[in-house]
């Protein structure tokens, strides 16, 4: 079943009306759905996802009637969000998409000491708007029920005060004690409502940038003996915080 994102205002007393033209022609030009085909609407204000039945398909509105209305939330019970270095070539679009099926909340770009990429103000606001856009279409995708937020590109100094207002800080680090206490970190994440995780870029995060996270509380963990990418690192502490923390 598709999924789409809507807002309060489609929302009818028995049908939702879809009028976002994107989402339009992808229903007709695209997937070339059919009246009575289901599909999922997700209202990330209200919070609820409702199963709909194709009524309607006109050139710039589709109309749906309600069949049920979904209340249970898809999101990890922890808002995660996730601080990357700015990563060489297109990987960020995949770090992006990878973060969100794994339930990510939010992923903010960090330009750090030893990031090989250097964005100026304008090349920044391009790549972000490009990058919500991929965090859209991963939501979808993987059925979130929230689109997560790319926000714009900070400074690791930016980043680290951003940080402060959450419940815990986790940061890789090579240097880090070993696995036991790592796992010990961990377990305690359950008990917090919001966390942030920093990932360094290719050239892993100087010993400066890590003195001042832990100085705002970020607590440095290892990810085992091997040497991970920038592009693995946050999806493997992601995998392991949702294992962690899915509910039933």
């Amino acid at each position: 079943m598709y999924q789409f994102f809507i807002q309060p205002d489609s929302i009818k007393e028995e049908e939702i009306w879809i009028a976002d033209p994107q989402d339009v022609n992808h229903i007709r030009n695209v997937l070339r759905m059919k009246k009575g085909e289901k599909v999922s609407l997700c209202c990330e204000a209200k919070g609820k996802e409702y199963i709909c039945s194709i009524e309607e398909i006109e050139s710039d509105i589709v109309k749906a009637a309600i069949i049920d209305i979904n209340g249970e939330s898809r999101e990890l019970p922890v808002k995660i969000t996730l601080f990357q270095g700015l990563p060489k070539s297109d990987k960020m679009e995949l770090i992006i998409q990878k973060a969100i099926e794994l339930g990510a909340a939010e992923i903010v770009p960090m330009a750090t000491k030893r990031a090989v990429v250097k964005l100026d103000a304008k090349k920044a606001a391009k790549k972000v708007q490009r990058w919500n856009e991929i965090a859209k279409s991963a939501a979808k995708q993987s059925k979130r029920g929230l689109i997560p937020e790319v926000k714009p590109v900070m400074s690791f100094k930016e980043a680290v005060e951003y940080g402060k207002s959450m419940d815990m800080l986790l940061i890789p680090y090579e240097d880090a004690k070993g696995i036991a206490h790592s796992r010990e970190v961990v377990e305690t994440v359950k008990d917090k409502k919001s966390l942030g995780i920093y990932i360094g870029p290719e050239g892993g995060f100087p010993e400066e940038e890590v003195s001042l996270a832990m100085k705002a509380g970020a607590e440095p963990v290892t990810l085992g003996h091997r040497i991970l990418r920038t592009e693995t690192a946050g999806m493997t502490l992601l995998s392991i915080l949702m294992f962690m923390l899915e509910e039933d």
